[in-house]
C-alpha cells in the first residue's frame, strides 16, 4: 500500500514525463509533480541521482526511466488494474510495442515538433513554464536564448533530420494503423495497457490533443505547414486512436 505521495520530477512538456504522469493518474496513485524547465530540472534530478526526466522518487527507491516507472507502479496495483498483462505472450507484445515507441516514435516526434517551434519563443515559453516555480518562468527570457542552441544540438534539429523524423513517425503510425485495422479497442489484448499509454503520450506532439494536461496551442495559431501535417496525422486511424485515448484519459 502506498504510504505517502510519490514525487514526480518533470519537464512539463516532455512526452516521456506525460507517459509517467498518465500512468500515475490511470492507476489512481497519489503523487506530487515537481515541474521544472530546462536547465533547472537538473538541480532537482541531480539531488536524487537522476539526470534527465521523468524521475519518480518513492519509498522504495528512485526510478529514472519512464518504462522502469511504469513497471514499478504496476507492481503496486491489483491485477485488474495492471498495465502489463499476466499472460506471457501478451506481456511480451506490450513490452515490444513500448520499446518501439520509446526508441523510435518518441525521439522522432520531439525532433519534428521542435523543428517547427524552436524559434517561437512565446510558444516554447507556454510549453516549458506551465507549473514551474515563478523564478524559473521569470528567467525564461534570459535562459531560452542560451538553451535554444543547446536543445538544437542535443536533439539534432535541422531540416534533414526533421524530414527523417517525419518518415519515422509515418512508419510507426502505419504499424499502429495495421494493428487497429481489425477493429480492436486496444493495441494488445482486451485491456488498456502500457503500450497504449506509451503510444498516445509519445504521439501527442504530432496530434496535439485538446485534453493534454499541458494545454496545446490551437492549430490555427501554428505555422500552416505544421498545422496541416498535424491535421493529416489526426485523420489516420492511429491519430484518431490517440485522440480517443486522450478524451478518455481521466475517466
Amino acid at each position: 500500500m502506498q504510504q505517502k505521495p510519490f514525487r514526480l520530477i518533470t519537464i512539463p512538456v516532455s512526452h516521456y514525463c506525460e507517459k509517467a504522469r498518465w500512468a500515475l493518474t490511470k492507476l489512481k496513485l497519489t503523487y506530487v509533480e515537481e515541474a521544472h524547465m530546462p536547465p533547472f530540472y537538473r538541480l532537482a534530478t541531480n539531488r536524487v541521482g537522476g539526470k534527465s526526466t521523468p524521475v519518480l522518487v518513492t519509498g522504495d527507491g528512485v526510478f529514472t526511466d519512464s518504462t522502469d516507472i511504469l513497471q514499478y507502479l504496476d507492481k503496486l496495483v491489483p491485477d485488474n488494474a495492471k498495465l502489463y498483462p499476466s499472460d506471457f505472450q501478451l506481456r511480451r507484445q506490450v513490452e515490444e510495442l513500448e520499446d518501439l515507441f520509446d526508441e523510435q516514435l518518441g525521439p522522432a516526434t520531439r525532433r519534428w515538433g521542435y523543428f517547427y517551434t524552436i524559434n517561437d519563443s512565446q510558444f516554447i515559453k507556454k510549453r516549458w513554464t506551465q507549473g514551474v516555480p515563478s523564478f524559473e518562468e521569470a528567467l525564461f527570457p534570459v535562459v531560452y536564448p542560451l538553451m535554444r542552441p543547446i536543445v538544437r544540438k542535443a536533439f539534432n534539429i535541422n531540416s534533414e533530420s526533421a524530414t527523417q523524423a517525419y518518415e519515422q513517425i509515418n512508419s510507426v503510425f502505419e504499424k499502429v494503423n495495421e494493428l487497429l485495422a481489425d477493429g480492436r479497442s486496444y493495441l494488445v489484448g482486451e485491456k488498456f495497457s502500457a503500450a497504449d499509454i506509451t503510444f498516445a503520450a509519445l504521439a501527442a506532439p504530432v496530434i496535439s490533443p485538446p485534453e493534454h494536461p499541458i494545454k496545446p496551442r490551437p492549430l490555427q495559431e501554428l505555422p500552416d505547414s505544421f498545422a496541416s501535417k498535424i491535421s493529416a496525422f489526426r485523420e489516420t486511424p492511429a491519430g484518431a486512436y490517440v485522440l480517443r485515448l486522450y478524451r478518455d484519459r481521466n475517466s
